[in-house]
């Protein structure tokens, strides 16, 4: 691990890790603080909660393939940096709302789709930042790294907001995220890498269908893709059902926390795992880890110990970052830099396209078939499609890196 951690000796890479910590901290306070700054309102609902989370999803999504075509387009750093001055004054404005008293609920669904707009920007160009600042041998490590500080902010940001809100209030607690959106701006305008040249200029539809053409010519990335269409769409049911069988069948809130927390230490020590292991193949060490995914469909739909679902949510905990990190990898590995941005927005595009969908039927299927029935089957689909996926050779094929082009011969 000692040799994954140099790399952290690289002043370019050592401001992108402390910007993207910085900012997922921020954002890890957000949905608590934002929860109950709405709920402690006057008139304060779980229904205009639910607006304004969705209005923030529905604006990243609506804006993910446009991030992706400026950030093939634009100096990426540049694009993360305006994001997060963007994100940083929409939170702002969200925190001088709450705290003068009486939110207007358009204004935060306003602010709260600006935020949504502001994560779209700088998904796509965060993820195609990294093979410009590593070496390719160092890929692995730098993903891994990032995964790292992505689970550890997730796990601190939650308990860090609880804190925030008891001794703060919910309003103020909200200005936290906000200097850590600037914090994270001004991190990222100090790193200087030059820009990949575009070969030519073109409009943004034209980009479009480039990155398309350059997505669908790659079996193996739309097939995990769409894999993932289903496993985020499977996993709704675990996110819907779980905390009801939790409070129907194993003591409520607690037992749940201790499910969820476990899978966040299973991510945890997923990237810790990530970072040893070099498969030659990895996406076939990375779709195998996928079925890791299924026991928590079978050990909550048969009502097994909490014990036991903790432990099976760990192991997917673990999973989970094994096949983040190889997949990462993979497309830094195999796809052209200047077409990776808009590849990773079709991928996050393609990947959550189901969840919202699922996670509003998955409720009146329990109630007409029951909670283990829809449990059952949600697991059996995500098994079908990942099998589906395992079979096909250019996913299992896949070389850890593109082979080096072979000396002509007369």
């Amino acid at each position: 691990m000692r040799d994954d951690l140099r790399i952290l000796a690289d002043r370019s890479y050592r401001m992108l890790f402390l910007a993207r910590t910085l900012s997922l901290l921020g954002s890890a306070v957000i949905p608590v603080a934002l929860a109950f700054a709405i709920l402690d309102a006057p008139g304060g609902s779980a229904t205009d909660l639910g607006l304004v989370l969705a209005a923030r999803s529905l604006a990243q999504v609506a804006l993910l393939l446009f991030g992706g075509v400026l950030a093939d387009r634009m100096n990426r750093f540049r694009l993360m940096v305006g994001s997060d001055l963007l994100a940083f004054a929409a939170q702002a404005a969200l925190t001088v709302v709450f705290v003068s008293g009486r939110p207007s609920l358009p204004v935060v669904i306003a602010l709260s789709a600006v935020n949504g707009a502001a994560a779209a920007l700088f998904l796509p160009a965060s993820r195609g930042v990294v093979p410009q600042v590593v070496a390719q041998e160092q890929l692995q490590s730098a993903n891994a790294l990032l995964r790292l500080s992505r689970n550890s902010t997730t796990i601190g940001g939650a308990a860090l907001a609880g804190v925030l809100v008891a001794a703060l209030g919910a309003g103020w607690a909200l200005a936290v995220p906000a200097a850590t959106f600037l914090g994270s701006a001004l991190l990222l305008a100090g790193v200087r890498v030059s820009h990949p040249a575009r070969a030519a200029a073109s409009t943004i539809l034209a980009d479009l269908r480039e990155g398309w053409r350059e997505f669908s010519s790659r079996s193996w990335v739309w097939l995990v893709v769409v894999q993932f269409a289903f496993v985020n769409g499977c996993f709704s049911a675990i996110y819907v059902l779980g905390p009801l069988t939790a409070k129907e069948q194993l003591g409520g809130v607690t037992a749940w926390s201790v499910i969820v927390t476990a899978q966040a230490v299973g991510l945890v020590g997923g990237s810790l795992v990530a970072m040893r292991i070099r498969p030659r193949r990895p996406m076939r060490v990375a779709v195998l880890a996928t079925f890791g995914f299924l026991p928590p469909f079978a050990l909550i739909a048969a009502g097994a110990p909490v014990w036991l679902i903790a432990a099976s949510m760990l192991v997917n905990g673990v999973c989970v970052d094994i096949f983040e990190v190889l997949w990462d990898t993979a497309l830094q590995n195999h796809v052209p830099n200047e077409a990776l941005s808009r590849i990773s927005s079709y991928d996050a595009m393609g990947s959550f396209v189901l969840g919202p969908l699922c996670l509003a039927v998955v409720g009146p299927v329990a109630e007409r078939i029951g909670v283990a029935q829809t449990l059952l089957i949600a697991g059996g689909v995500l098994g079908l499609v990942t099998v589906a996926t395992f079979s096909a050779r250019s996913v299992r094929q896949l070389p850890a890196r593109v082979p080096a082009a072979q000396p002509a011969t007369v």
